[in-house]
């Protein structure tokens, strides 16, 4: 039973990702390679979510998006726009502390090929829930790809086509926190060009607009 719960380190629910973890392990014993807790302020009004841990980055580290590709951006941008301390996340020693913003992921665990099924999203669903529930009046959801983009709105119980995915789109939630949609910061979004510094950057003045009327 995981309703109302934020986050689990024991969860098994998913029997191919419990497994697959497992070999992981065996393969590299250093690696974290177990469910990845949400991590930043308890408080904070700005949440990220992304899709999941990283083989060599959250799935290793134990923090999301620190040690991988996709975390470069990320937290660049935050430390830009005062939500970090630092630029940089490499590991869980490196004094990194993140303000008024949290990061979570739609799927907690390592999926084989990146790419949760569908049915693991549905099982994760009721972690991301029980966290956005718990977000202040005013806050700011940042959906990282179109796959958190529809586990947020599956956890508001919201069907797709009521606010489709779309970079730097808004859209009002019906609690009256705010969902904004950008391309997920990817190794291949970024050297493909799909999402740019420049891009990215535009997302978070519109995140820091919204915050700062809302608060």
């Amino acid at each position: 039973m995981i309703a109302n719960t934020l986050f689990s380190q024991d969860c098994h629910q998913c029997p191919r990702l419990a497994d697959f973890l497992c070999t992981v392990k065996q393969q590299q014993p250093s690696y974290h390679a177990l469910p990845v807790a949400p991590f930043g302020d308890p408080n904070a009004h700005l949440l990220v979510v992304g899709l999941a841990p990283g083989m060599h980055g959250a799935n290793a580290t134990g923090r999301p998006f620190t040690g991988d590709y996709a975390g470069l951006l990320l937290y660049e941008t935050l430390h830009t726009f005062g939500f970090s301390n630092q630029p940089v996340s490499e590991s869980l020693n490196d004094g990194l502390i993140l303000n008024n913003c949290r990061i979570t992921n739609a799927v907690k665990c390592l999926p084989p090929q990146n790419k949760p099924l569908p049915s693991e999203i549905a099982q994760c669903n009721a972690y991301l829930a029980a966290e956005l529930h718990i977000l202040p009046i005013g806050a700011v959801i940042l959906a990282l790809g179109t796959i958190a983009h529809q586990a947020i709105l599956k956890a508001y119980k919201l069907k797709t086509a009521q606010a489709t995915f779309g970079h730097h789109v808004q859209h009002h939630l019906p609690d009256g926190r705010i969902l904004v949609d950008s391309y997920h910061t990817s190794r291949y979004n970024m050297q493909t060009k799909r999402l740019t510094q420049a891009m990215f950057h535009d997302v978070f003045v519109t995140i820091s607009d919204l915050l700062l009327t809302r608060q």
